[in-house]
């Protein structure tokens, strides 16, 4: 079959990887690339086309993305294709730290390794999200992920909380990045007691699905889910706020549709949902005010579908992609938030038996400097990796496009 792998295309893609075996970053809110765009980190596997089970391992790596030259510096059973291994440049030290997630002694834990010395410290638990002051990161249960949707959790270990709704002993933890040691700081037991009122006496499981401090480490976002029933086929989803020692929770949309986000500063956040409570353009991209219902759309005549957005480091732009069209194309846009005004980047063919929990997402991640970003796809028929300079498409943000 003849496939036009690209269409549309208004910029250039170059291929950071070298096309061998399945090369993939993950998600687009983690910081990919090192304090000085040099390293662009890696997950390295033998296969795209299922899910990853417990003795499946994936190489991490760091490329350089000046010549190319791939690193290997660890290795790990505890990831999945949509968000990787967590892994991630610690803030503390973005040139020569990383942080990711390992199976160690029959539990996840989270570790802390120095690429150049390999000096490591383990966490005691899994990392799910970093404080961008390097202070704390957030856990939840990836056993209960997996449950409910593999492709966000790992496949070693049981749920010990199967079978409790709303456990009290298990919800979100906070990690102490300098010392590892962890705490219970929100329980499922307590969010339910926070939301339940929704659901008119119903009892539901529930998990924690995506958690991310704001921009400056003092609140956290998490959007909470029930397990689909037989009667209800499809999750709802809660937009709740924390402080980040798990206190002066707020309820910044109730159970309703929800889903990809990003912190503006620490009040705001971006987020392609039903809004907030009063909002009424239907699920759309919102910018909301944490602690308020303040809702305002970003623009209801370009962002027509879900995506993974993300504004550019100075905030002048916000980068969005989609899932795959009718004809297994995925699209790449970038919004200048001062002019109002949107582009197609491009499309990207997207192999459609590469699906569901395994898919490979374009999951778009801004560099440091806001000149370029980097993308996973498999247009080429691999899953691997690749870069696209977005200076001058809009003159004056992002810096200005090399001659």
């Amino acid at each position: 079959m003849n496939i036009q792998r690209m269409k549309n295309m208004q910029v250039s893609l170059d291929r950071l990887t070298d096309g061998s075996g399945h090369q993939f970053y993950g998600y687009y809110d983690n910081p990919a690339w090192s304090h000085n765009d040099r390293y662009h980190l890696v997950h390295k596997v033998s296969f795209w086309d299922r899910l990853q089970n417990k003795d499946d391992k994936a190489e991490l790596g760091m490329i350089d993305t000046s010549t190319k030259q791939y690193t290997p510096v660890a290795e790990t059973t505890a990831w999945n294709f949509q968000q990787g291994t967590m892994l991630q440049w610690n803030p503390l030290a973005p040139e020569d730290e990383i942080i990711f997630n390992t199976f160690s002694g029959g539990q996840y834990a989270g570790v802390v390794l120095n690429v150049h010395t390999k000096e490591q410290r383990l966490l005691e638990q899994p990392v799910t999200n970093v404080d961008p002051t390097g202070k704390y990161a957030l856990s939840v249960n990836f056993s209960r992920m997996f449950d409910f949707r593999p492709g966000y959790g790992y496949a070693q270990i049981p749920d010990s909380y199967a079978q409790e709704p709303h456990p009290s002993g298990d919800g979100i933890y906070r990690i102490d990045l300098r010392t590892g040691r962890s705490e219970l700081i929100l329980s499922l037991q307590a969010i339910w007691d926070f939301t339940k009122d929704f659901f008119n006496g119903q009892d539901h499981k529930i998990m924690i699905n995506h958690i991310n401090f704001n921009t400056d480490g003092t609140r956290f976002v998490c959007l909470v889910r029930n397990f689909p029933t037989a009667s209800a086929a499809h999750w709802k989803t809660a937009i709740v706020t924390a402080k980040h020692d798990g206190t002066e929770l707020f309820l910044l949309s109730d159970y309703s549709y929800a889903s990809h986000y990003h912190w503006r500063d620490p009040e705001h956040l971006v987020i392609y949902s039903r809004g907030a409570e009063g909002s009424d353009a239907g699920n759309q991209l919102y910018v909301l005010k944490d602690r308020t219902h303040e809702v305002e759309p970003v623009d209801t005549g370009f962002f027509l579908k879900d995506g993974h957005c993300s504004y550019s480091p100075d905030r002048r732009l916000l980068l969005y992609d989609s899932y795959p069209d009718e004809d297994s194309y995925r699209h790449l846009y970038l919004y200048d938030l001062e002019r109002k005004q949107g582009i197609t980047l491009g499309s990207l063919y997207s192999y459609p038996e590469v699906q569901g929990d395994y898919r490979c997402d374009l999951h778009p991640r801004w560099n440091r400097a806001g000149t370029a970003f980097s993308l996973d796809s498999t247009h080429e028929g691999r899953r691997q990796m690749y870069v696209v300079d977005v200076r001058g498409i809009f003159p004056g943000a992002g810096g200005e496009r090399k001659a």
